[in-house]
Parts: structure tokens; C-alpha cells; sequence
């Protein structure tokens, strides 16, 4: 491809003409005829490699800075911008030729999108979905490294939803993905705001800036659909100039739940929307779940499927790995695995379980290691706040050390008269629940959900799946 052709005026250059064999911001990926992107990392700067990877034989170093390379360079004001639509055009624009729905917010966001592809496919409009547990294309399942992929990775695999004929995509919009320019030039026919809870200050640094990174989804949608239970959500709707819409299980909105009933086995309420009720049996149980439920039904609706097909779709839908999934154990106790890792979403699986609890709740938490540790007490106060019993253990240590995540996560337990216990092992702590389970208990395993490995020192990835680890420590009692 020629130079000109990829950049498609949104640099100028005098070498327009010159062909392209490759676009990468990776110095490892550099071949003879690359455009090599400057990108500044945390740890690294690509500007300090742009003239050995000319040597390596790139044509040309797209930059932020004159770096005195004269016609080899392209100087733009943000290289992670302008590479997300380079990365667009060498793919021929795959976004232009799907429907996208985009999903952002601290929860719910992959119950979300993996409730909204169920109704689509079921409704014969072939799908495809990118999020944190995996990636999609109609029944074919992809492994996913990062709830939002890099510009480059995310390109090609929209390019390969469109060349096998999807419709829709629907996807997982991270805050990362969203300041990091990962999605390029796309633009969304539909975007939900789930909610707004601390998490990632250790990248955003403070909540305002976290918000400000969501809200860029906003402005590169038609229609965005928001939770009205949410105070940010409320600030959202305030803020944004698109078509906007309502969810809300809380009060009258354009989209809302009445009648909620919450069991074990699921859920039954009515989905309102403003003209007419709907009863829907759901088999995701949680008042969270039919939050989730109604966001996802208010996007089909706009996206033009009946009720009916909408309806029929949701009471067939069984849920989400590691989203208040029910690990089989054939006990007269519960074991439930959910991906809640942070205060907002323990409380919200715990009040959730809590309403069908005939005897103990207990919660089995940690939290990860290089993540923001300001909410490690948070954690504890709201597990406290709404179980019997705590079992406090590791979750993803990193480079860590995993007894001092617990001593901080120890500081939010002072006052509460909760008993609990330290597992530093999370495997043994596990089987330390499962020891102490009586008749009736439901044991709450939150923070690894769909994640079927621990991440130690080194950033080392170990087999984990606590499904397997459930097993295992069943057979030792």
C-alpha cells in the first residue's frame, strides 16, 4: 500500500508514493518497507528507537517530535491517534462495513455484551464479540489477551468478522482502550454506560479522570443508552450531545424493571419500555443481573428486533462463565464463582446471593497485585459489610508480595466484628471454605471469574481454574 493511500490526509508528507509493507509501533515486528509508529510507553519510548529501526530497514518513523530524520519522518500531535487509523485503513476500514455496539463501564460490561450477541445470533443476525474472557465470530470462539485488543490486533480481527460475514460486533470498550486510541477510527451505532466504581486509579490516577476516559465513547456514537441508577451515569446523560435513552431498575426511565423478583435459580421481572410491560423469566439470578438484562434488551430493541424475539432469547440465555456461576459440587452447600473485583461488585454479588442465603454467606476475596491499592480496604469493608464470614487469600499477586496486599487489605477490617480468616494460598483457602462449609452455606468465590490462571512473581501465569480447584478439594473431604 502506498504511503499516501494509508495516511489518508491525516499527515502530510513529500514521500507519498513510497510503499508500505507493514505498520507497527512493536520494534521486535520491524521488517524492510515497515512504518514504524513512535509510541510512548510507561517504560518505553519508540522515539528513542526510530533511527535503528530505519537501520533495520522501516521506510518510514511516524513521530510526536522532529527527530532530524528529514523525509523519513511523518511528525503528528498524538501517534497512538494516528496509529489507530493507519491501523484502520490497512485493513480497508472493517468498522465502516459492521454495526457496532460498544459496552463501557467498571461492571457488567461482559454480561452485557455477551447477553446482547445471544440475542442477535438467536435472532439469525450472525455476531461477532471481543471482551475480557474471549473473543467471538458467530459460534467460533477466539482467545482474547486484552478486554480491548491494540489498534493493530483489533483491525485485523474486525476485518476478519467482516470478511466472514458478521453483522454486529458487539464489544468490551476499556478505559484503556478508549485513552489509548486502541479503536481507531470506529464509530458505534449503539453505547451503553454501565455504571462507575473505583477501579484502575493506579493508570487514571483519580476517578475524574477515569470517568473522562469512559466518556469518550460518547462522543463516536449515535445512540447512547445509560444507567439511571448510577451517579455517573446520571452525569453522563447530563453531559452528552448524541441520542441518549435511559435503564434504570429503579424508577420510570425510557427502559426500566418492575416487579423484580430475585431467586437461586434466576430472575422474573418486567421489562417496561415506556409503552408497554413484558414479563421475562430469566435463569441469571441478582438484581445486578436484571440490570445487565435490561441494558442488553434496550439495545436490541434500538437496534431494531421485536420484543418477542428479544424475550424468547433472554429466557434462554444460561449466563455468563465466572458471572454468578454455580459450580457443581453435589453438597448440601453452594459454591459461586463471579469476577467481582471491586468493592462495588462484591457488594453487588454478595447483596444478590445474600437474598437466597439460608444459612452462612461466606466470601473468599483478595485483590491483585500492581493494580490500584487504594480499594484493597474498600474491598474488605464491603465484604464485611454483607457476608457471615471472610476468607481473605491472594487473587493475581504480580510482583507483589502477596502478604503485604493482604495487610492492606487487613486495614479495612478494623471495627468489623466479621470473623475471618488469612489463606495466603488461594488454592488452600479454597479448600479451607469448602472444610468449613455447613449445611446451607453458599461460599462466594470472588475476583478470578472466567480466569483460569493465577498470575504470580514475574508476571509468571500458573494453571488456575477454580472449578478444577473446587473439585479437587471436594475429593479431600
Amino acid at each position: 500500500m502506498k504511503l499516501c493511500d494509508l495516511l489518508e490526509n491525516n499527515a502530510e508528507t513529500r514521500i507519498g508514493n513510497t510503499e508500505i509493507s507493514f505498520i507497527t509501533d512493536d520494534t521486535r515486528k520491524v521488517i524492510p518497507g515497515s512504518l514504524f509508529v513512535c509510541i510512548k510507553g510507561g517504560s518505553f519510548d519508540g522515539h528513542d528507537s526510530a533511527g535503528e529501526m530505519l537501520e533495520k530497514g522501516a521506510a518510514v518513523v511516524v513521530c510526536e517530535r522532529d527527530l532530524g530524520l528529514g523525509d523519513r519522518q511523518i511528525i503528528t500531535d498524538n501517534s497512538r491517534l494516528l496509529y489507530g487509523k493507519l491501523c484502520a485503513a490497512w485493513f480497508g476500514h472493517p468498522e465502516r462495513e459492521l454495526k457496532m455496539i460498544g459496552v463501557t463501564g467498571t461492571n457488567g460490561k461482559t454480561t452485557v455484551t455477551n447477553v446482547v450477541k445471544h440475542i442477535l445470533m438467536a435472532d439469525g443476525h450472525k455476531t461477532g464479540l471481543v471482551g475480557t474472557i474471549r473473543n467471538e465470530i458467530g459460534s467460533k470462539v477466539l482467545h482474547a489477551d486484552n478486554t480491548t485488543p491494540f489498534a493493530y490486533d483489533f483491525m485485523a480481527l474486525l476485518r476478519q468478522m467482516a470478511d466472514e460475514k458478521c453483522e454486529y460486533v458487539v464489544m468490551e470498550v476499556s478505559s484503556f482502550g478508549l485513552v489509548q486510541n486502541r479503536i481507531g477510527s470506529s464509530h458505534f451505532d449503539i453505547a451503553v454506560f454501565t455504571n462507575l466504581t473505583q477501579d484502575h486509579l493506579d493508570y487514571h490516577k483519580d476517578m475524574e479522570n477515569y470517568y473522562q476516559a469512559k466518556k469518550m465513547l460518547f462522543d463516536i456514537c449515535d445512540t447512547a443508552i445509560v444507567n439511571a441508577d448510577d451517579e455517573y451515569g446520571i452525569r453522563l446523560y447530563d453531559e452528552i450531545n448524541c441520542e441518549k435513552l435511559k435503564f434504570s431498575i429503579k424508577s420510570n426511565t425510557d427502559f426500566y424493571a418492575d416487579g423484580i423478583k430475585i431467586k437461586a435459580g434466576g430472575s422474573s421481572f418486567w421489562f417496561c419500555d415506556g409503552h408497554k410491560s413484558y414479563l421475562v423469566k430469566s435463569r441469571m439470578p441478582g438484581a445486578f443481573n436484571v440490570s445487565n438484562l435490561t441494558a442488553a434488551m434496550a439495545v436490541c430493541l434500538k437496534a431494531g428486533l421485536s420484543i418477542e424475539s428479544i424475550i424468547s432469547a433472554v429466557e434462554s440465555c444460561a449466563g455468563v462463565k465466572g458471572r454468578c456461576e454455580v459450580i457443581p459440587t453435589d453438597t448440601d452447600f453452594t459454591v459461586i464463582c463471579d469476577y467481582a473485583h471491586t468493592p462495588d461488585a462484591v457488594e453487588n454479588i454478595l447483596q444478590s446471593v445474600r437474598e437466597y442465603t439460608k444459612h452462612r454467606l461466606i466470601c473468599l476475596f483478595g485483590c491483585g497485585g500492581n493494580r490500584d491499592a487504594a480499594k484493597r480496604p474498600k474491598m474488605a469493608a464491603a465484604a464485611a459489610k454483607n457476608a457471615d464470614m471472610l476468607i481473605i487469600t491472594s487473587d493475581n499477586p504480580r510482583n507483589e508480595d502477596p502478604d503485604a496486599i493482604i495487610r492492606d487489605i487487613l486495614t479495612g477490617m478494623e471495627g468489623c466484628d466479621v470473623p475471618y480468616n488469612v489463606v495466603t494460598d488461594r488454592k488452600e483457602a479454597i479448600f479451607h471454605a469448602l472444610k468449613i462449609a455447613e449445611k446451607d452455606d453458599i461460599i462466594v468465590l470472588a475476583g478470578k471469574g472466567h480466569e483460569d490462571y493465577q498470575i504470580l512473581a514475574g508476571m509468571k501465569h500458573i494453571p488456575f481454574d477454580e472449578r478444577e480447584i473446587v473439585r479437587e478439594g471436594l475429593k479431600l473431604l
